[in-house]
């Protein structure tokens, strides 16, 4: 079976799509992983089709991404859920004219880090509250056992800067941190911008957070600059951010790395084909133990700390 055709046979179980002619939808596959993402057409109406990846079950909890997705979509940052299945299976608004962003778009578009830091302030403030309690260590931890189940390895050296990242864990933990809802995921990919607007999508791994992990996240995945990181920052804040709340932010640059390196190698392990996940994580790794070498990264860590 082809891609279109399970995407085909998906859209025959979902009631949005009884008694239509499914067989002159127009499908297009879109970009996913380990996902199969799909814009479709079908009487003049536009909209995505998300069919979850094989294994993803096993760590993704799909009710909590469901009530998260429609809540983004009510805060005005996600566009409309239309159907969303119990195994996974989601059809929402198309976003028509939007660009899907990229590393590269992010650099080169006249205001759109500005644009993603204003969404993500939006998302943090008025999308209530988020199913799910996204804890870094916990899913570090958690990630560990599932790919101890699996039999998988994990780099030279992990395990060492798991041990070395408890300062980490102790200079965050020794303030209350604040909590709003939270993407947790910001590849570019998931930033749709309309030129006066950023729309975010895939709720996979959204939960309550400390906020500051989404801008963190997005600037590593972004691979934005020094400039680029002030912009995000300021546009979330209106202005200048607090020497915690910037600490905050460069410490998760680190830790998103550590956490995605062990996703990647689940991914590796479930022999996914989208690429090669061995090199991306060996990537993230070495990015991790590059930024907590350096002095800014223990300065900023001392910040937390005292707060």
């Amino acid at each position: 079976m082809t891609d279109i055709d399970a995407a085909r046979e998906a859209l025959s179980g979902i009631p949005a799509f009884a008694g239509k002619d499914l067989g002159t939808a127009s499908l297009t596959r879109l970009g996913g992983m380990p996902n199969l993402v799909f814009r479709g057409e079908l009487d003049g109406e536009t909209w995505c089709l998300r069919l979850p990846g094989e294994g993803t079950s096993e760590y993704i909890d799909r009710s909590v991404e469901e009530t998260n997705a429609k809540a983004a979509a009510a805060a005005g940052v996600s566009p409309e859920v239309i159907h969303f299945g119990k195994d996974g299976v989601m059809v929402a608004r198309c976003l028509d004219g939007a660009a899907t962003m990229s590393p590269k778009l992010f650099a080169s578009t006249p205001g759109a880090v500005e644009r993603a830091g204003q969404s993500f302030r939006t998302l943090h403030d008025d999308a209530g509250r988020f199913d799910f309690r996204f804890e870094l260590f916990s899913m570090i931890d958690e990630y560990l056992g599932h790919l101890k189940k699996l039999g998988a390895e994990v780099p030279d050296g992990y395990h060492d800067v798991v041990a070395e990242a408890e300062t980490v864990r102790s200079a965050l933990w020794a303030h209350e941190l604040p909590l709003a809802p939270c993407h947790c995921d910001p590849l570019c990919e998931n930033f749709l911008d309309t030129g006066d607007k950023m729309w975010i999508v895939d709720w996979e791994y959204s939960g309550m957070n400390d906020p500051m992990w989404d801008l963190g996240d997005l600037s590593v995945e972004g691979a934005f600059d020094a400039d680029m990181d002030r912009r995000l920052i300021e546009a979330y804040f209106g202005g200048p951010a607090t020497p915690v709340d910037l600490g905050r932010m460069v410490i998760y640059k680190a830790m998103c790395d550590l956490l995605w390196t062990l996703w990647g190698l689940i991914q590796h392990a479930n022999k996914n084909p989208a690429e090669d996940f061995w090199a991306y994580s060996i990537n993230r790794f070495e990015r991790c133990k590059a930024l907590m070498a350096t002095p800014d990264f223990a300065r900023h860590v001392e910040t937390v700390r005292k707060g």
